[in-house]
């Protein structure tokens, strides 16, 4: 505001904030869902999470918001609507996943996912095969990379810097999908093999 002289935030740079404080609230509000990913389960808190964190995250999520310091873009009115749009949508697809696979994992007769249908594994826990996760195998990350492209979008198109962000993130989570699923072919053998074919595209229908 100070550099350019406003008397408050420009649209665009609300725009970014408002996205990233909803996905920092989000975590912290959904934090027992966050305990069960990955990350943490596999990996634990090694140089991978603590440089992330520390060194990688700083460094990603706020490659947007200081691009706009130096490069404001205008935004009109719909395109304010259009871009906040495609986040309520990424968002709404990555909770709803998030909370279907947490929901059933607690407790499979719980009335908001006992009516899908999964596919009994020798580990003796089910997978689903219906609601979102008959959409794709990882619907959580194709909600976290339509959020990622909105966070990018209200900086416009003249340079590629602010769009690092779901470039990388896309990479990531592409070579996470396909690390995650060597681990669940390991983990359930041929029932794995069963839900594959069940749901063929892991995060993009009809593409991947």
């Amino acid at each position: 505001m100070k550099v350019h002289k406003l008397d408050c935030p420009s649209p665009a740079m609300l725009l970014v904030n408002f996205f990233q404080f909803l996905y920092i609230a989000d975590a912290l509000w959904f934090e027992e869902a966050i305990l069960s990913t990955m990350d943490l389960t596999y990996e634990g808190f090694g140089f991978m999470l603590s440089f992330g964190d520390l060194v990688w995250v700083p460094f990603t999520y706020t490659l947007q918001a200081f691009y706009l310091v130096n490069h404001p873009n205008p935004l009109s009115l719909p395109w304010i609507v259009a871009i906040f749009a495609i986040n309520a949508f990424g968002y709404y697809v990555f909770r709803k996943a998030n909370l279907e696979k947490n929901n059933f994992r607690r407790n499979p007769s719980d009335p908001r996912v006992s009516h899908l249908r999964t596919i009994p594994t020798a580990t003796g826990k089910p997978l689903l095969v219906s609601g979102w996760w008959g959409f794709v195998r990882h619907p959580n990350y194709l909600g976290d990379l339509i959020m990622a492209l909105a966070w990018s979008l209200p900086c416009g198109f003249n340079h590629i810097l602010p769009y690092y962000y779901v470039i990388y993130f896309t990479i990531l989570l592409t070579h996470r999908a396909a690390r995650n699923e060597r681990q669940c072919s390991k983990k359930y053998g041929s029932a794995w093999e069963e839900y594959c074919r069940a749901v063929h595209y892991r995060i993009f229908p009809g593409v991947y």
